[in-house]
């Protein structure tokens, strides 16, 4: 990103307090959010984890009444009930079958908390002209730089095969996750922020039925019940943000 920004396109680096802006939020959208997402996501199945995922505007909403001291709606409080209750139900079978820990949960819940610090960050910083290949290559880089002490303290060279399941994985990640999916995500947010949102819809639906699919987890009613509660969550307060026409 950082090649094709500065190199290839020939923008800017970031510029005074640009630099500290793209280090935050590195280190709540990468370091934080990501590191602690994925240590949950070990004890969390990958159903669950995309559920959970899906909550990310709840949160943002209930996080900006503080962060940017505006009310608190009755709207936010039931969707983040809704939300919770959703993800509870749909992990209650899974606790129970092994396939997630209250733990777990906690920390993927806890991950979901620090992307919305991110979010909000990102939308109140002020970036100029700064190209969005810019802003998403510096932070990547820093999340990853803000890491590195705790790779350090936990590394374990017994957990790690270099092997072509590595390799793919490696790739995924930077490609289509770290890369086109976030870049999509931006200019999705900077197009129209409202409407980007109600894509996170599909979050639970194929987070689950890929993970039964791939990964042979079980669907169950609690399944459908705790995904129709955050979908109802989301709708909620989707709704609610939708510029009144």
């Amino acid at each position: 990103m950082l090649f094709i920004s500065h190199v290839l396109l020939k923008k800017r680096l970031p510029r005074g307090k640009e630099w500290k802006q793209v280090a935050v939020y590195g280190l709540f959208n990468v370091s934080l959010y990501l590191g602690i997402y994925v240590v949950g996501m070990m004890e969390v199945s990958a159903g669950l984890g995309a559920l959970a995922t899906a909550t990310n505007p709840v949160f943002i909403s209930l996080m900006s009444t503080f962060w940017l001291r505006k009310p608190l709606q009755p709207v936010t409080v039931v969707s983040l009930v809704l939300c919770l209750a959703g993800i509870g139900v749909a992990a209650w079978p899974l606790l129970a079958g092994s396939h997630a820990t209250p733990w777990g949960v906690g920390l993927v819940l806890f991950s979901m908390i620090t992307y919305s610090i991110g979010a909000i960050y990102f939308s109140v910083s002020k970036w100029d002209d700064l190209h969005i290949f810019t802003i998403n290559g510096w932070q990547t880089l820093f999340g990853g730089i803000f890491l590195l002490p705790v790779m350090f303290f936990r590394y374990d060279p017994a957990l790690n095969h270099f092997n072509g399941a590595w390799l793919l994985s490696t790739l995924w990640l930077v490609g289509p996750v770290s890369i086109t999916a976030v870049l999509l995500w931006l200019f999705l947010l900077k197009d129209n922020p409202v409407k980007a949102s109600f894509w996170l819809f599909l979050c639970p639906v194929f987070g689950f039925a890929i993970s039964a699919a791939l990964m042979n987890e079980p669907l169950s009613i609690y399944t459908f019940a705790g995904v129709l509660f955050v979908v109802a969550g989301l709708y909620l307060v989707l709704r609610a943000r939708k510029p009144a026409s």
